[in-house]
């Protein structure tokens, strides 16, 4: 390898670490700005491809997000990812036309605090059709209704039901007036799991626990980093293959 291409090789995995960084921070115009000059750079660049083409679907824009993940396709027909990705924009409406569509979380409601912070799976969940624009790091909400605890999407979308085992206490502990943040972890395989924190605790329900612990003796990471990246495009990636196409393979 010439020393030509070690340099072009530096910079194709400088540009790609800044296009993840910018997913990570939900800045997606800015994603699109980055993977947009990774592919005039490197048109053959699968991994690019599949990162634009999330960066589009978390604008809303979702003509230009499949016309992204074709281009993936026709790079590797055996990708993953574009395909898993082409699946769910077929389930999604017409572009939305709007620009951070999804509010995200910082890292760090991603931490099971013991005591205060607790993952749930939901159950009695929304058509898919709904539970299909929500990803990993998405924040939603808390909506008490008689027994039964909701959740919705920040714009107001019935995602699905606590479990009546936490439901009874959380609700007891939102009516005393605490208060709390809830994010997605997984949006996968059909299944939608939040992380639930208490982030304020009125002082009637002192000494009172959102989640009693099971044993746990400090606070620990739910998720990797990996999950900050915005979608499962990122979690499937590791250090190895920051550029790589989502099946180990990179393309120069």
């Amino acid at each position: 390898m010439t020393y030509e291409d070690n340099l072009k090789g530096r910079l194709r995995r400088q540009r790609t670490k800044q296009a993840i960084t910018l997913a990570m921070q939900g800045q997606w115009q800015e994603a699109v700005t980055a993977n947009n000059d990774i592919i005039e750079s490197f048109p053959n660049d699968v991994g690019s491809y599949n990162r634009l083409g999330l960066a589009y679907l978390e604008l809303g824009l979702y003509s230009q997000a499949k016309e992204a993940y074709h281009q993936s396709l026709e790079l590797d027909p055996h990708n993953t990812i574009a395909k898993k990705n082409l699946e769910r924009l077929a389930l999604l409406s017409e572009d939305k036309q709007t620009s951070g569509t999804s509010k995200k979380v910082a890292p760090q409601i991603f931490i099971e605090e013991m005591g205060k912070a607790g993952v749930v799976a939901l159950y009695n969940m929304a058509p898919i059709e709904v539970r299909a624009k929500v990803v990993a790091g998405d924040l939603v909400h808390l909506k008490p209704h008689d027994r039964v605890l909701n959740v919705e999407t920040g714009q107001g979308e019935y995602l699905g039901q606590v479990d009546p085992k936490h439901s009874q206490r959380l609700i007891k502990l939102i009516t005393g007036g605490n208060q709390y943040t809830v994010a997605i972890t997984s949006a996968a395989q059909g299944i939608i799991t939040v992380i639930i924190r208490e982030v304020y605790q009125h002082p009637s329900q002192a000494g009172q626990l959102s989640f009693p612990p099971r044993g746990m003796k400090s606070p620990k990471p739910y998720v990797s980093e990996k999950m900050f990246k915005g979608d499962n495009d990122y979690e499937e990636m590791t250090e190895d293959s920051l550029d790589g196409d989502g099946d180990g393979t990179t393309q120069e």
